[in-house]
């Protein structure tokens, strides 16, 4: 698991967040769970940057979801 299925995984766990604050806030209730899993998103991500040897751009990071995509399927 190198620094690309880090960058995957906190940006999609990211990205599943945000369907729970909205939930959490409609039902008038506070938003713990979307709270944890952006914080453990933000740590994949700042974890795969810094472990990267050159880092990542935003132009990298749809050819990261390519590799580790493509690794699962192979």
């Amino acid at each position: 698991m190198g620094p690309d299925f880090f960058l995957v995984a906190g940006v999609i766990m990211g990205a599943l967040a945000i369907p729970s604050i909205l939930n959490a806030y409609s039902e008038g209730r506070s938003p713990r769970t979307a709270a944890l899993m952006i914080l453990v998103a933000g740590c994949c991500i700042v974890f795969a940057v810094t472990s990267s040897p050159v880092g990542y751009t935003m132009q990298d990071v749809p050819d990261a979801f390519v590799r580790v995509f493509g690794q699962f399927l192979n």
